[in-house]
């Protein structure tokens, strides 16, 4: 076959084969002009997906450790008692969970500005951008200290019991290191994944989740210290594994981007901090609105699975941040295939099983019923949140954080959380109802999003992004 490779300007031209396939034809005008792009798409495709599974699988295997290390504290706490267990449980869902999803997403800023750095190349200033994203954190963290000062009079202002209060009050002063923690962990972890580093961010969380198994049965098990064992745990690991990242990073596991501590850091924070409040108000209404719909519906459990939306946060930041607009572009477009391919399976495998998949969890014919009957909630809303946080893993690599938290208010607070209440009450249709409401506020986004990130220009936004970085790299 004739003709070659190039850039997206050349032409490889092959013949077309006769109508009964024998042969070829030589002649000049059988010879068809065919783009590079549409040959090589395929393998594009699969160089895209081997960059987005090499970033998602180590964060999908940190995930799933930091929910074991919670299950695991839930389970020492349970054997102790179930006063002791509720206290472990609201502390966490409502102090501990207020401040981890605020921090986090302060935190997300770092995805912005460290992967549009590395998509640049401008190595050197994502070490400036993780100070930064220190001192910024550690501000907010003490600024935030009081909810755990205070956290018995705010649990009681929610209707909490006064026993239940009190020892969660308690827990929540032993939970401060582990506030602190999150200051330095989160920027860690992003400063890591943008470069597609993950792999350490794995190591230190399968080194932690045994550390803490450990540590659990020594303090709670061995020298019954309770409930405060369990906090000095929690403490002890989240710490443990920022030891471990700083560590790795000073030790010459990114020499390009960490050149010891810097005066720059001081310089040019207000524009980090704007930003860093535009992601952490973002996330926060997102990670929220769940938090009021669950607690509207007493005890329900979110069954909603998210797929990871690290992969293309990252990904779609250092295409942008290389001035690749089109890169970004096709990076959004296999990212979202990739995940509704998976939440497609995901709703087929549930509605095919509806009445047999809670045979994993329980017996009770009751149970087993009401399972059946949200089923197809549950199916909507997993392949509804195959696309839902990827298009906010676009927003975060974009840049979008302020735009998209006008979004979040209008969706989630506007339309989701009214939608549950009328449903739930008024139509009297209990958890199905605000459920039903949880969904349509999360489809309103997702449309919304989806029509941005479809409307994007993604070469201006590279030149936006390089514009960003300009700004936040000169010393004032």
């Amino acid at each position: 076959m004739g003709g070659g490779r190039g850039g997206d300007e050349e032409e490889c031209r092959e013949p077309l084969l006769n109508n009964g396939g024998a042969g070829a034809s030589t002649k000049e005008e059988d010879w068809q002009v065919v783009s590079p792009t549409k040959k090589l798409l395929g393998r594009r495709v699969w160089e895209e997906s081997k960059k987005l599974w090499v970033i998602v699988a180590p964060a999908i295997f940190s995930r799933v450790v930091t929910y074991s290390m919670n299950v695991i504290t839930q389970a020492f706490a349970g054997h102790l008692g179930d006063l002791e267990l509720a206290a472990i449980s609201i502390a966490n869902t409502v102090v501990v969970g207020f401040n981890f999803g605020l921090m986090l997403g302060m935190a997300s800023a770092l995805e912005t500005l460290c992967g549009q750095a590395f998509g640049a190349k401008k190595y050197h200033m994502m070490g400036v951008y993780m100070q930064r994203s220190w001192i910024v954190l550690l501000a907010c963290a003490l600024l935030l200290l009081p909810m755990y000062i205070y956290a018995e009079d705010v649990l009681l202002l929610t209707g909490q019991p006064p026993d239940l209060s009190a020892m969660a009050g308690r827990v929540s002063v032993w939970f401060i290191p582990l506030h602190l923690s999150f200051a330095f962990l989160f920027p860690l972890q992003r400063f890591l994944q943008c470069q597609m580093k993950n792999f350490a961010n794995a190591a230190a969380s399968g080194v932690a989740l045994v550390v803490h198994v450990a540590v659990s049965w020594l303090l709670v098990s061995r020298f019954r210290f309770g409930l405060v064992g369990i906090a000095l745990t929690l403490n002890f690991s989240w710490w443990a594994t920022a030891a471990m990242l700083f560590a790795y990073v000073a030790c010459g596991g990114c020499p390009e981007t960490w050149h010891g501590f810097s005066l720059e850091a001081f310089a040019g924070l207000w524009e980090f901090v704007k930003l860093s409040a535009a992601s952490g108000v973002m996330l926060c209404l997102e990670n929220w609105y769940y938090r009021i719909l669950i607690l509207l519906t007493g005890n329900l459990k979110n069954a909603a699975i998210a797929v990871d939306a690290l992969s293309i946060w990252v990904r779609v930041a250092n295409e942008l941040g290389a001035g690749n607009g089109k890169g970004a572009r096709f990076a959004t477009i296999v990212s979202s295939v990739t995940s509704l391919v998976i939440g497609l399976f995901f709703w087929v495998l549930i509605v095919s099983l509806h009445d047999k998949f809670a045979l994993i969890f329980t017996s009770s014919a009751v149970v087993l019923d009401a399972v059946d009957n949200l089923s197809i909630l549950l199916a909507f809303t997993i392949l509804l949140n195959s696309i839902q946080p990827v298009l906010s893993g676009v927003a975060v690599g974009s840049g979008w954080q302020s735009m998209v938290a006008y979004v979040n208010i209008g969706s989630y607070y506007l339309i989701g959380i009214p939608m549950g209440i009328l449903l739930g009450w008024l139509f009297k249709l209990g958890v199905l109802g605000i459920w039903a409401g949880m969904i349509g506020g999360t489809a309103v986004q997702t449309l919304i999003l989806a029509i941005i990130t479809i409307r994007c220009d993604w070469d201006k936004e590279a030149m936006i992004a390089s514009t960003r970085m300009d700004k936040l790299s000169q010393v004032r």
